[in-house]
């Protein structure tokens, strides 16, 4: 169990690769690294209207792959993020962002009727869809999950069941297991401290 220390060591771990960026500063060229981060990106949301990464600029938010023909993980995945969404309900600096890898099938009216079903209002929970090969590339380079067709697994889509917790400057700060509780209450124990970092 992690207590609330005020000490910098209680800060989450920034997860990803640090990427060389070399610029020239008064004439020397110096090298830098800065951290990974999400790229900005161009999906739709179950409202029908797009999303970036500027929808979710100020906010702490909650990344996960899923489609709602899923037979295995996804249903389990989903009763958990409704945890963390029911948790956080209306606060202003948290989101939940739900990718369907299967946006052939997964259009905005059947993400919408999903969200319904779920018991989702508003904006604080997006389902977005777009161009299959920008999901799946951004799951496997940004997020780093697995999210991938795959004729063997169940449904035909192979993906993690991972929820992603992404903080305010798009830096990735804890990949949780969304199918089990235990993940689940670590990763909303990890969203209060994320939050209390923007806080001191």
């Amino acid at each position: 169990m992690w207590s609330c220390g005020t000490g910098s060591d209680d800060k989450l771990p920034i997860l990803g690769q640090r990427e060389a960026i070399t610029k020239v500063v008064d004439g020397k060229t110096v090298t830098d690294s800065i951290d990974h981060t999400i790229p900005n990106f161009n999906f739709v949301s179950q409202y029908g209207d797009t999303v970036t990464a500027k929808n979710l600029d100020g906010k702490i938010y909650v990344a996960d792959f899923f489609f709602t023909t899923c037979p295995t993980i996804c249903p389990k995945m989903k009763v958990q993020l409704k945890r963390v969404y029911d948790k956080f309900k209306g606060n202003p600096d948290v989101m939940l962002l739900s990718h369907t890898i299967d946006p052939a099938h997964d259009s905005v009216a059947v993400l919408k009727e999903f969200a319904q079903n779920l018991g989702v209002t508003g904006r604080q929970w997006l389902f977005v869809t777009g161009d299959r090969e920008k999901i799946y590339e951004i799951g496997q380079n940004s997020y780093m999950v697995t999210a991938q067709e795959d004729s063997s697994a169940p449904g035909g889509v192979v993906h993690s069941g991972a929820f992603i917790l992404v903080d305010k400057q798009k830096r990735i700060r804890g990949i949780y297991d969304g199918t089990t509780e235990e993940g689940v209450d670590k990763l909303m124990a990890d969203m209060e401290r994320l939050l209390a970092e923007y806080k001191s």
